[in-house]
């Protein structure tokens, strides 16, 4: 997330934060208090642990150094998609869960999206599972191996859906603005402001496991070079420098992209969500008819 800030001062004509910036925030709010409001309830409390634990299961099914032998259950397209998903609800839950306005309104929204996004998303991860014949995102990174985006053209028409996924899933620009607290654009900033110390730190962390996850299926679909297929030392080094490497371009994308695009009004982000569905759909129509 600094890499993407850092890119965004630049298009600014400014210097931005150092690139350890976010990890010198975590560990600012690891050693401060822990704050509850005196209307939350035990929901509130259990929830960074939830969402952090939810996400670091859902992190097994995305290979971004080495790709396992297939193990029953773990790299299940649908098994993964529902981690998300409780991860969200759990979130938008304890938003509501203080009693704040602000909170009430982020869940409201959140809520309202996820009713919209989410079978873009079903559909879009259904066309990438049909184009590489399998629901197991091992196997599908294992086959990108073979024939990476680049050489198949379905692939990039799911590319192109699964980077809208990112951006309304990890809340930027033009869905939400994560570097404001204007009540008038606030999602997801709006569920965690009653979040405070090692809470508010474990919460962002989830944050920061999403957007690598997603960052990670983009560059394993599109460029999956790199990828370790046998536990050695120099594979396994030279597919963290890969990925970091692959991941950094995304995050320059991402933060190039925000730079030249302003944020959208609530009513007009479900065209962004259709752009997404059509594109999938049509590699589905494209994939039944050849």
């Amino acid at each position: 997330m600094s890499l993407i800030k850092k890119v965004k001062a630049y298009t600014q004509g400014r210097r931005g934060p150092p690139l350890l910036q976010t990890y010198y925030s975590l560990g600012k709010l690891l050693r401060k208090e822990t704050i509850y409001s005196s209307n939350s309830s035990l929901i509130m409390r259990i929830t960074p642990f939830i969402n952090f634990t939810f996400l670091l299961v859902a992190s097994l099914s995305i290979p971004v150094v080495f790709i396992p032998p297939p193990v029953a259950g773990i790299g299940n397209i649908i098994l993964f998609l529902y981690l998300m998903v409780c991860a969200k609800f759990f979130m938008a839950l304890a938003g509501l869960d203080a009693g704040s306005t602000f909170g009430g309104m982020g869940s409201s929204r959140e809520m309202t999206f996820s009713a919209i996004i989410e079978p873009v998303t079903i559909v879009t991860f259904a066309a990438l599972g049909l184009v590489l014949k399998t629901i197991n995102l091992h196997e599908m990174f294992a086959a990108t191996l073979i024939a990476p985006a680049i050489t198949n053209p379905p692939l990039l028409l799911i590319t192109l859906s699964l980077f809208i996924i990112l951006i309304v899933e990890t809340s930027r620009i033009p869905v939400d603005n994560p570097e404001t607290h204007l009540e008038l654009t606030m999602i997801h900033e709006a569920m965690l402001l009653e979040y405070t110390g090692p809470n508010l730190a474990l919460m962002e962390t989830s944050h920061a496991i999403k957007q690598t996850l997603l960052i990670g299926i983009i560059v394993n679909i599109v460029s999956p070079w790199g990828l370790a297929t046998t536990p050695t030392a120099g594979g396994i080094l030279l597919a963290m420098v890969m990925f970091l490497a692959k991941a950094g371009i995304v995050a320059v994308i991402i933060g190039l992209f925000e730079s030249q695009v302003a944020k959208s009004r609530l009513f007009r982000l479900p065209g962004l969500f259709i752009l997404a569905f059509f594109f999938s759909f049509l590699t589905i129509v494209f994939e039944l008819l050849s």
